[in-house]
């Protein structure tokens, strides 16, 4: 028995062809949501202040076991603490090979705050808050509260999304500072106590450096990746479906999904930021 070409093929073709409009249709379901997700941030500030407050003290010092090592506070600072010492280990190293060990407060100074920092807190954002978030969410669709809070009269996603995604912006303000700071100063640290370098040679170098225009801009790349973040994790909290395996691979599918959407933030923003000569001038 022979088959025609045409019944080979456009079985396929009509599989394919159904996978690109089931991806755009997810494509344009979560871009709904986050667009409700933003218009509803009023509302939750207005509305749902205590829940707003409470969740940015939860994810700031954290609770239960997370709240002992001082929640994600800690965690970050702890990540760009292991960072800033890399830049002083590999720095004064690189430095010294050509006899210019002095610019390691440069190093500090320039790469923590537009790279190693943003990205730092991004990776830690992701992984404490946007994770937490994901789970909470998803626990909750799945035992149906969140169909409750619906019957109740409570617009959910203002109450569970909208509200998170404010206390995840206000969090990473105080965070990013935990970050950069303790970036700082293990650059320092390690370059003067372990290395041995003066301490005012390398404050010199570093103050010369350090841009107040470049902290800016950092803190506002901060901003941005906790908002996308945020967006990101409640989505995939809030969709997750399957009982306790589906909040697992939700939360997964979340940390995968805002880690490379961050590493695109950092991109795209220092393009448009810094553009091609990057506003740096190796001088003084």
């Amino acid at each position: 028995m022979t088959v025609s070409v045409p019944s080979v093929l456009y079985p396929r073709i009509r599989r394919t062809v159904g996978g690109w409009l089931d991806g755009l249709t997810r494509i344009g379901v979560q871009g709904r949501f986050y667009f409700q997700t933003l218009g509803y941030i009023r509302d939750a500030i207005v509305h749902y202040r205590l829940e707003t407050l409470r969740l940015i003290a939860q994810m700031s010092l954290g609770t239960g076991a997370l709240a002992i090592v001082g929640g994600t506070v800690v965690i970050v600072g702890f990540l760009t603490l292991s960072t800033g010492a890399l830049v002083a280990v590999q720095g004064y190293n690189q430095f010294a090979n050509t006899g210019v060990e002095a610019l390691t407060g440069f190093a500090s100074a320039y790469f923590n705050v537009r790279l190693i920092a943003p990205v730092i807190a991004g990776v830690g954002l992701a992984a404490t808050i946007g994770a937490g978030a994901t789970a909470q969410l998803g626990a909750m669709r799945i035992n149906e509260e969140i169909d409750a809070l619906e019957a109740m009269g409570i617009r959910s996603i203002a109450y569970l999304a909208s509200s998170r995604v404010v206390a995840g912006v206000i969090v990473v303000a105080p965070l990013y500072c935990v970050a950069v700071l303790t970036a700082f100063w293990a650059a320092r640290f390690g370059t003067t106590f372990i290395y041995g370098q003066s301490t005012g040679v390398y404050d010199h170098y570093f103050n010369t450096f350090l841009n107040s225009t470049d902290i800016i801009w950092s803190f506002f790349q901060a901003v941005v990746m906790a908002l996308v973040i945020m967006l990101v994790h409640t989505y995939y909290g809030f969709t997750a479906s399957g009982g306790p395996a589906g909040v697992g691979e939700a939360v997964g599918r979340a940390v995968r999904t805002s880690l490379i959407s961050s590493v695109f933030v950092v991109l795209f923003l220092s393009l448009a930021i810094y553009g091609q000569s990057g506003h740096f001038h190796l001088a003084g």
